[in-house]
């Protein structure tokens, strides 16, 4: 039945967006971290990502493409890239959805940075990585 299912709450993983130099250190740019705050081991980790929101000039509905990506598993306190993401999408809600394997127990959690909510002043230092960035 339904109430024989165990809610398991994810805790000590998170999902930033850092700002640092490209790969021939000339550029900024973003990309979007996993994080394993824990001691432990996560396995198969998988992300689903997505933008939506909404055209501030014409009111219209935009979304972006729904994009999969398999992480594997990922040591305790570690950290695994993503994807890169642009600028331009900071004016829509992205949305991270996280699904892992611990102690033979799923977890899944929804990670969303809402609409312009990825900015310079809501950049902290993010844990493990050491850069500037906005983390959930």
């Amino acid at each position: 039945m339904k109430e024989d299912i165990p809610i398991l709450k994810v805790e000590n993983v998170a999902v930033a967006v850092v700002k640092e130099l490209n790969e021939e250190k000339t550029v900024e740019v973003y990309n979007v971290y996993l994080l394993n705050l824990k001691k432990s081991m996560i396995k198969n980790a998988m992300v689903s990502s997505k933008g939506y929101g909404e055209n501030a000039t014409t009111g219209e509905a935009v979304k972006t493409s729904t994009l999969r990506h398999f992480l594997g598993d990922i040591e305790g306190q570690s950290f695994v890239k993503i994807e890169p993401i642009i600028e331009e999408v900071f004016a829509l809600s992205n949305e991270y959805w996280v699904s892992f394997y611990e102690n033979n127990h799923i977890y899944d959690k929804k990670y969303i940075f809402l609409a312009e909510s990825i900015t310079e002043e809501n950049m902290i230092t993010v844990p493990l990585i050491n850069k500037k960035g906005v983390m959930i």
